[in-house]
């Protein structure tokens, strides 16, 4: 029966399988399985709930039809690959949207997902790999388009080389020890949005017009390296924001054209620390902007350029507590005498009249005012009180594209 059925996917041509059921066709695989779809459309939703290998070759079209989702899996070891997704319903609630997949070991592969409304979601899904997918949401407000990919209590996966769009977020929820590499990420809400996800890894992503690049809450011991983040320009946004985070490493990234660079609290647990080594920081409203209790921050090795402000810090503490070495700073007045590419004396960040809205953050709607400009002018020329310290780069770096600082 199954070389028959296998000579007339061969012999038919693709208008024959047009308004197909495709569940039909996955009931008659095997377990272990092989189904390689013939050109054409295919009718959803569908489930997989077995091990096997469903493979569109780039010119099979799976449609929802507007219901639901358009294809669910809940079975090990399956792989999806060379499908184009649409038509999934429209429930924030129920998740609708292109695969739904639940299980080990799963391949989700060069895909093409559009008008849907959530992409590719992974719940209670381990070891998995998501690559080189393209992925559309609906022409509708960021806020009512569904997550491009959507992770939830799912581990040890990797997801890689995709090509996101016109989604909402990536959402990673109570998932740990995941990994974010090399994917694009454009015209979105939030890049990446960590929720109690410990141990995950960004690494060489690109993520650009969205409203904040990296969110992370509650997330501890995150790697965001080797990133480009670039135009994150809403009101409030950031090209990397850590909450309620601690023991973290922002290492080798371009952060450039947003709101905020950096933003991030102090870490939670004193003994912890939140790490920024090497990345070029420029062209940002503000460069990085510390809130909350001040300290357990490490910046080490980091290119500041043409930022509005370099570095804000809101909050009591010791400036002490942070440690600042081997930055360079586009705005820095010393020499380097002895010619070991550091500055000869120390980079101080002093407020003058910025301690205004510091200590009285509504203030904040006339920062950058003529007014308060000339007020900031007047007491630099002559203060009528003394200035606070914000930061001491002890070692400031005199390279311009290089740390110029042994570590």
């Amino acid at each position: 029966m199954r070389p028959v059925l296998a000579l007339l996917l061969v012999l038919l041509p693709a208008a024959a399988f047009a308004g197909q059921s495709l569940q039909a066709w996955i009931d008659v695989t095997p377990a272990g399985g092989v189904l390689r779809l013939p050109p054409g459309t295919y009718d959803g939703p569908a489930t997989i709930a077995r091990p096997m290998t469903l493979d569109g070759g780039g010119r099979a079209v799976i449609d929802g039809g507007g219901r639901g989702t358009v294809l669910t899996v809940h079975a090990d070891g399956v792989v999806v690959r060379g499908l184009t997704l649409r038509g999934s319903g429209d429930s924030h609630d129920a998740i609708d949207g292109a695969i739904m997949a639940e299980g080990r070991d799963l391949l989700i592969e060069d895909n093409r997902i559009e008008d849907v409304l959530f992409g590719i979601s992974l719940h209670r899904s381990n070891d998995s790999v998501v690559r080189r997918n393209r992925i559309r949401s609906r022409a509708e407000d960021p806020a009512y388009r569904g997550d491009a990919l959507r992770l939830w209590y799912s581990t040890g996966n990797r997801i890689e080389d995709n090509d996101i769009a016109q989604t909402r977020d990536i959402t990673v929820s109570n998932s740990p020890r995941n990994r974010f590499t090399g994917n694009t990420v454009r015209d979105s809400r939030r890049a990446f949005n960590f929720l109690f996800s410990h141990r995950s890894v960004v690494d060489r992503n690109r993520l650009e017009r969205n409203a904040t690049g990296i969110v992370a809450l509650n997330s501890e011991g995150l790697i965001i390296r080797h990133n480009r983040i670039m135009h994150a320009m809403e009101a409030s946004g950031a090209g990397v924001a850590l909450k309620e985070t601690s023991a973290a490493l922002v290492e080798g990234n371009e952060i450039v054209h947003c709101a905020n660079g950096i933003m991030a609290d102090s870490p939670t647990n004193p003994i912890n620390r939140i790490v920024f080594i090497d990345n070029l920081i420029a062209h940002n409203v503000t460069g990085i902007y510390f809130y909350g209790a001040r300290g357990g921050h490490v910046a080490i090795g980091n290119r500041f350029r043409s930022n509005l402000w370099p570095v804000t810090v809101i909050g009591d503490g010791d400036p002490e507590a942070d440690l600042w070495r081997g930055n360079y700073w586009d705005d820095y007045e010393g020499f380097d005498r002895d010619r070991d590419g550091r500055g000869d004396r120390p980079h101080e960040v002093m407020a003058y009249a910025d301690r205004i809205w510091m200590e009285t953050p509504p203030a904040a709607f006339f920062r950058n005012s003529p007014a308060f400009e000339l007020l900031d002018f007047l007491e630099r020329l002559a203060p009528f009180a003394s200035p606070t310290l914000i930061l001491r780069d002890g070692a400031p770096s005199m390279q311009r594209d290089g740390a110029g600082i042994s570590r």
